[in-house]
């Protein structure tokens, strides 16, 4: 089948694949509990035969990809900047009213799990350690995570970025 023809599946979970010039949206993504692989390494061709096998969505800045493949599923974000980007892709695929903030590494996408204050003391400093009882931790990188004034300026930001769009804040 041409490139061009190829078909994307979509599941009933809302799935996207970044590429590479899109890593700070893919992170916001992650914030906002939406599955957001994405993995600098690939060709537009490996980028989009994932993509269909996994039934993603691909965000991309690649105009060429756009050209090539002529897939479902597959959107260009016009904006640059990554809140505007956000706010684009958040408003294309109505996606205000399904995000789980907090529940995904930023960084390696996978869902976090609860960790017990015990488990985590040598992976935070002491004033977050004195400060806070509860804490995420992710399986795969082992990032920890927890409710600070970090948590509170990205729950502001995004409030700010997404207020038109039907996002409900927390």
């Amino acid at each position: 089948m041409a490139p061009a023809d190829r078909p994307l599946p979509l599941g009933s979970e809302m799935r996207f694949m970044a590429d590479a010039m899109l890593e700070r949206l893919a992170a916001w993504l992650r914030i906002l509990g939406f599955d957001t692989a994405l993995d600098r390494t690939l060709s537009d061709e490996a980028l989009v035969q994932q993509a269909i096998q996994q039934q993603r969505v691909i965000l991309t800045r690649d105009r060429r990809l756009t050209e090539e493949w002529r897939v479902s599923g597959l959107h260009f974000v016009a904006e640059t900047a990554p809140l505007a980007q956000l706010r684009e892709v958040s408003r294309r695929f109505d996606l205000a009213g399904h995000a789980r903030p907090f529940t995904r590494c930023s960084r390696c996408n996978t869902v976090l799990d609860p960790a017990s204050k015990r488990d985590v003391r040598a992976a935070v400093p002491p004033r977050a350690y004195a400060s806070h009882s509860m804490f995420l931790r992710c399986p795969t990188c082992q990032r920890v995570y927890w409710p600070g004034a970090h948590t509170r300026r990205m729950r502001r930001t995004l409030r700010d970025t997404l207020a038109r769009l039907g996002w409900p804040g927390e």
